[in-house]
């Protein structure tokens, strides 16, 4: 077991295997629910989609059907950059009427290379709580990952933005500089090559920016940090960064990414990918305070499972969503 902080704060073997056992055992839908060239009309160029991210849209009155349907956020690569775009559903299968919601940024900006949304803030973070974005000052908000520079994919160094939307469905950048940057005074040796994509988890007044980032001395390895902030723009790096560390040996000796927390019970939870032998599997870490974490040693599910061969390289890029209308 790889244990993070204090002992006092170490979550114990036997409790860690009973937490996770939810989480394993998935059945696999036999295809893609967004291809890798999903056939956007204006986009023929994308070759790739990555990052989905499922969120509700709440109701602004009783004839007001959004708060019934799902919406997915998801990157296209163009072999330019990223862009982001939105599907909606109704099973959280179907999904249709994809569109641009969030665009390259202007060439010079941090942003020109890639915009990744997928940090959004909600409204509750149980991990059954429907995914309904929070409004705040009359707009909802999200975290978004950056590139400054076009011309391949994940160009480095990556940063990270803000963006707010009036409708949810389009978005546009609120802040004009990174709000968390390699160039940062408070950028450590652990995040000093790349930062990437964020997750925003409201607890107590207080936001909570979970991000991996990526060193290369001495070798490419990526980690999970945490940013603190009381108003989504300017954000405090905590200083006993990182979180989560790569585990020697482990299904994530070489990254631990991507990190999505959710509320369970008594303690957070952290559903991550790790990445072992350049092949990345599905991973879990749980907690009682956001700041000290204790994994489980083995993947919720490995590359590979699918019977069509859908994941034979990687699993990863999780986005989790109850259904309470098939109780999945």
């Amino acid at each position: 077991m790889n244990e993070l902080g204090d002992e006092d704060h170490i979550i114990d073997d036997a409790t860690i295997k009973q937490w996770s056992q939810p989480f394993r055992e998935w059945h696999y839908f036999p295809h893609h629910v967004i291809k890798a060239k999903p056939g956007i009309q204006g986009f023929d160029n994308i070759s790739m989609t990555d990052v989905p991210t499922i969120y509700q849209i709440p109701s602004d009155d009783d004839t007001d059907d959004r708060v019934e349907q799902w919406f997915m956020s998801f990157v296209g690569f163009d072999g330019s950059g990223y862009q982001s775009f939105v599907a909606k559903s109704k099973n959280l299968v179907d999904w249709t009427e994809p569109r641009l919601a969030f665009g390259y940024g202007k060439k010079g900006d941090f942003d020109y290379g890639g915009r990744v949304l997928g940090a959004y803030l909600y409204e509750n973070y149980d991990i059954k709580a429907p995914r309904v974005l929070k409004k705040v000052k009359g707009k909802y908000w999200s975290l978004y990952g950056a590139y400054s520079k076009q011309g391949s994919y994940e160009i480095d160094p990556g940063y990270q933005g803000v963006a707010s939307s009036t409708d949810g469905l389009l978005w546009e950048r609120e802040n004009d500089s990174p709000i968390l940057s390699v160039d940062d005074n408070h950028a450590q040796a652990w995040e000093k090559a790349s930062i990437y994509q964020p997750w925003v988890v409201e607890s107590e007044n207080v936001y909570y920016n979970f991000y991996n980032a990526k060193t290369l001395d001495p070798t490419w390895t990526e980690q999970v940090g945490i940013a603190t902030s009381d108003d989504l723009i300017h954000w405090e790096r905590y200083t006993e960064n990182p979180i989560l560390r790569v585990s020697k040996d482990g299904f994530d000796d070489t990254f631990c990414a991507d990190g999505k927390i959710y509320w369970r019970n008594d303690h957070w939870v952290m559903l991550y990918f790790g990445v072992h032998k350049w092949t990345a599997s599905i991973m879990v870490a749980y907690s009682r305070d956001l700041l000290h974490w204790t994994k489980d040693p083995q993947p919720l599910y490995k590359a590979g499972g699918h019977p069509a061969e859908l994941d034979k390289e990687h699993a990863h890029k999780i986005s989790l969503v109850w259904n309470p209308a098939g109780e999945t």
